[in-house]
């Protein structure tokens, strides 16, 4: 069962994303100034870097933002040039440029942005100027992949591009053509408001995030959406009555008294999940340790004996840590690269199985991840994309006495032990 429970507070609310009673993803809504994904300004370039194929761009934030070359170059693939010129024949100092945030500043390094545009909507995402329509991979079904893929062409202006989603199996062209319809407003507006705007200016901002995420995660494969405010409740009914009218007897008011956070076992799950030392069912463990340059993940077997053999003992601890490794990555919104310290086992047959068990645990992943393999050290490499700050860093705070070594909970975001009443 699919659950998605929502704690409503004005500027600080948690949306929760629950699969068979585990929290599987956790979101915390973020001060508008410095939730940047996403958001579209009109910038000027302030320095352009040959060296480093690379121009910094002024778009209103405390640091300059980072444009890459292959970020200005086209998106299409029979559009770019075989050669790739220097970024000096592309901006110049000086010049105003629509730019996108791609992602947050983090740590001492500035937004990076693109001028590959996207806007989403429910059923699909437009690219101004990409000029080729995309299908998302997880619609497994070729004969529903080759017929929205039409449709998307069908639809679109020329020279745009569509990302066609997954929530969009099954719907008809009709649906796709009016959400479309509406991503093509959005574009339009923006690209008035940038003629009349003085750089650094915001153009676009998507929508908050309790809204963003109904829009994202609430599809037919989610059995119940659960928040604790009435008028928030009437707002989502109102939201899925222009997208998705079949949901809105899905959507349910909290009434049971005290934290709904509390009640569904999301506060002590979440507790748990972010500690340095996460157990297994079975009695083993895992250590995270999070660094600027990467997290490292070590498995150990912990009180778990097994039952038959070293190797079986290990092999069947590694198999429970890949599951557990992939639901903590998702779940804390770990990003970048992970290096993940399995037990030793001694045959290739186990480290296979693993690695089998942690792709497909991985699949439920709505971000890019990828597991690389195993390195000759006995280490798997897996990255992940990393948009913004993960959880960790939006929960806790460097401890003072320790210099930054260990973490303390965030004094700018509510407690999680603190819920509302009601």
């Amino acid at each position: 069962m699919k659950r998605i429970v929502v704690r409503y507070e004005p500027g600080a609310s948690t949306v929760a994303l629950m699969e068979d009673g585990q929290l599987a993803e956790f979101f915390v809504e973020q001060p508008e100034d410095r939730e940047r994904a996403g958001n579209i300004y009109k910038g000027r370039v302030v320095n352009v870097l040959p060296g480093m194929q690379a121009a910094f761009v002024d778009i209103g934030l405390k640091k300059n933002a980072f444009l890459y070359i292959d970020d200005l170059l086209p998106v299409h693939l029979e559009k770019k040039p075989k050669v790739k010129p220097s970024i000096t024949e592309l901006v110049k100092e000086g010049q105003e440029l629509l730019v996108q945030v791609k992602k947050e500043p983090l740590g001492t390094k500035g937004a990076r942005v693109t001028t590959h545009f996207t806007i989403p909507g429910r059923w699909v995402v437009l690219l101004p100027d990409a000029d080729y329509v995309a299908v998302s991979r997880k619609i497994e079904s070729e004969q529903e992949r080759l017929r929205l893929k039409n449709a998307g062409n069908q639809i679109r202006q020329p020279g745009d591009g569509l990302i066609i989603r997954t929530v969009a199996e099954g719907e008809s062209e009709e649906s796709l053509e009016k959400d479309l319809a509406i991503l093509n407003g959005i574009w339009a507006g923006l690209l008035r408001r940038a003629e009349e705007s003085v750089p650094p200016a915001l153009l676009y901002r998507d929508l908050g995030m309790i809204h963003r995420l109904i829009r994202d995660l609430f599809s037919d494969s989610v059995d119940e959406l659960v928040i604790d405010d009435g008028r928030s409740a009437q707002e989502i009914g109102a939201l899925l009555s222009s997208f998705a009218p079949e949901l809105k007897g899905r959507v349910r008011l909290f009434q049971e008294g005290g934290s709904v956070l509390k009640h569904y076992g999301i506060e002590e799950q979440l507790e748990r999940a972010f500690r340095r030392k996460v157990w297994l069912a079975n009695g083993g463990y895992l250590v995270v340790d999070i660094t600027e340059a990467l997290t490292v993940i070590d498995v150990n077997t912990g009180k778990y004996t097994g039952t038959v053999d070293l190797e079986q003992t290990v092999f069947e601890t590694n198999l429970e840590a890949a599951e557990e490794i992939a639901r903590l990555l998702r779940l804390r919104d770990i990003g970048g690269m992970i290096i993940a310290d399995f037990i030793d086992m001694d045959e290739e047959r186990h480290r296979r199985l693993v690695t089998e068990r942690l792709e497909s645990c991985m699949r439920k992943d709505r971000t890019k991840v990828q597991v690389v393999g195993w390195t000759k050290l006995g280490l798997v490499e897996i990255t992940r994309k990393k948009v913004r700050p993960n959880l960790d860093e939006l929960l806790t705070e460097p401890c003072p006495q320790c210099g930054g070594v260990g973490r303390l909970p965030s004094k700018q975001l509510p407690s999680l032990s603190q819920q509302r009443d009601t």
